[in-house]
């Protein structure tokens, strides 16, 4: 059976931790969507990493396996691998790529910073729309389709010469129809979503969004599996709200309390350094994750950035730009209506995750009531274990 853990925000709520803490339960854990534009950060053995391709689960040797909805920049992932491998990894043994996935190639980068100098979106770079452009346009290229006439058929131009090493290196690796091994019933599976719902093609912030579906439907055409199979799904968010590059953010916080929860969580991407804008927690948007992801698990991840607040804030509402009437659903277009809203706030007493956790679970009931799912774990701290069960 597969059960699923996504992000139900703007992405960088701590899904790797979250991975790496149950990823002992399951045979295997499954990269559904995304590219390198992921960055999965990990404290394993005294030392932070950052996953871009590879699942979350590999430090516990499962069987980690690179889906079709994945696109993968062979160069990205030479170099993820080779630096795991050096501090005792094993990587290449547990590691499968379906065969169906598409590759980045050097082209899709580089007309993904052209694009953005015009669009101003907030894209990492990596030329992860292009490549999901190029599959749409049946134009892509597919690791099975590499072949050795192909790779010579590339030169041997400066340009070219990484591309071509990576691809070589690429036919290394366990490439198959991964899906046979994940419809296996006997097997437990999770499946591991990058960015967040908010950052959806389809439902997130349209056009301020990532290339792919980072929601439930993800993961079936993503990993070739049924929805029969799909037993729990873990959403993923934080005590409060953060977004990389450009639009809508109704919470956001600018100023001083802004900057300190930024430098307190270190919240600078795990791919590009950009640094975060950082905002309160916003109910009806959790609400909206929930409801479009199917969630049975809420988990809660970086109470403790917020452990110096006297008072913390919860969104449960909006003002709409004229200010004529409150409305509670999220609703993001380019209406006038509904374009910036004002939030209205509930105040929350601030609390501290070491000496006193009665406020924080004043806290957390409240989410719970107003979204109508238990928060199972709460994370407390970058460590592994430094998180706790509540159910």
């Amino acid at each position: 059976m597969i059960d699923v853990l996504m992000g139900i925000q703007f992405g960088d709520e701590g899904k790797g931790k979250i991975i790496d803490y149950i990823a002992s339960n399951y045979d295997s854990v499954a990269r559904f969507n995304g590219g390198a534009n992921a960055g999965h950060s990990i404290f394993h053995n005294n030392k932070n990493y950052v996953l871009h391709l590879i699942p979350s689960g590999i430090f516990y040797g499962k069987k980690c396996i690179i889906g079709n909805g994945v696109v993968v920049n062979p160069i990205t992932l030479k170099e993820e691998i080779e630096n795991l491998e050096k501090d005792g990894i094993d990587v290449k043994s547990n590691l499968y790529i379906s065969k169906y996935a598409h590759l980045v190639t050097p082209y899709h980068i580089f007309e993904d910073k052209e694009k953005e100098k015009k669009l101003k979106i907030g894209t990492t770079g990596k030329g992860i729309g292009p490549c999901y452009k190029s599959k749409v346009e049946r134009t892509g290229l597919r690791i099975c389709d590499i072949n050795e006439d192909y790779i010579e058929s590339l030169g041997i131009s400066n340009d070219i010469k990484d591309f071509k090493e990576s691809l070589e290196y690429l036919t290394s690796l366990k490439i198959s129809s991964v899906e046979y091994f994940l419809n296996d019933k006997n097997l437990e599976i999770l499946a591991e979503g990058a960015q967040g719902t908010l950052l959806d093609i389809d439902f997130g912030t349209y056009p301020y969004v990532s290339s792919s579906n980072s929601t439930i439907g993800g993961v079936m055409t993503g990993l070739g599996v049924s929805h029969q199979n799909i037993r729990k799904v873990y959403g993923v968010f934080k005590a409060y709200m953060t977004r990389v590059g450009n639009g809508p953010f109704a919470t956001e916080i600018k100023g001083k309390i802004g900057e300190k929860i930024r430098d307190i969580g270190s919240e600078y991407g795990a791919t590009t350094g950009r640094a975060r804008r950082c905002g309160w927690l916003d109910i009806p948007a959790l609400k909206y994750a929930c409801m479009i992801n199917g969630v049975t698990e809420l988990i809660m991840t970086k109470a403790d950035v917020l452990n110096d607040f006297d008072e913390v804030k919860i969104c449960i509402g909006y003002n709409a730009l004229d200010e004529s009437e409150e409305y509670s659903y999220y609703n993001f277009d380019n209406t006038i209506y509904i374009k910036d809203p004002k939030p209205i706030y509930k105040k929350f007493k601030g609390w501290n995750t070491k000496d006193n956790k009665v406020p924080l679970e004043e806290f957390i009931l409240f989410i719970e009531k107003e979204v109508g799912i238990k928060i199972t774990i709460v994370s407390t701290g970058v460590e592994r274990y430094d998180l706790y069960e509540r159910y």
